[in-house]
């Protein structure tokens, strides 16, 4: 069986609900591994067929913890996962463009498979209080995190990717 691993980071919450979502929709067609970034690294990226990759947009950037899972495993790795399928998905209070392309480009540097462009949830959180506070996505977005993690791992178990 193919394995899916679903990489995240989440500080208030919204990320975390995105990853769950995806990695309970890929479960079935795929063995599906879903890892808190903090506790994830190269040994992770090298045993999975495939990768998701959920984090916040902070200050205009991916989440310092999830830009360190990459710079812990970005040189283990590199030159031994080219090719793998990857899709991300960001959670933003604005508008997560420059943390999606982060991404795309680190995942650029590893010679990643873009299978789908980058889903950004907005959660509109502009205040202090507002991007401090737990969040609650709602269904319908969690629905396009779901199809994600349905798609991404229907492809690897058909050999698609």
């Amino acid at each position: 069986m193919t394995q899916l691993l679903i990489v995240y980071h989440s500080r208030t919450g919204g990320s975390r609900q995105m990853a769950e979502a995806a990695a309970d929709a890929a479960r079935g067609e795929a063995d599906t591994v879903l890892k808190p970034a903090d506790q994830a690294g190269p040994e992770d990226l090298l045993a999975a067929d495939g990768y998701i990759f959920c984090a916040p947009e902070n200050l205009a950037a991916i989440s310092g913890v999830m830009k360190d899972f990459f710079d812990r495993s970005y040189y283990p790795v590199l030159g031994q996962i080219e090719g793998r399928p990857y899709a991300q998905m960001v959670c933003a209070g604005s508008d997560g463009e420059n943390a999606a392309r982060q991404t795309a480009r680190i995942a650029t540097g590893w010679r990643l498979k873009e299978v789908q462009p980058p889903l950004i949830i907005c959660t509109h959180a502009q205040s202090p209080e507002a991007i401090l506070a737990q969040k609650t996505i709602p269904q319908d977005q969690l629905n396009k995190c779901r199809e994600i993690g349905a798609a991404l791992a229907a492809g690897l178990s058909l050999g698609v990717f």
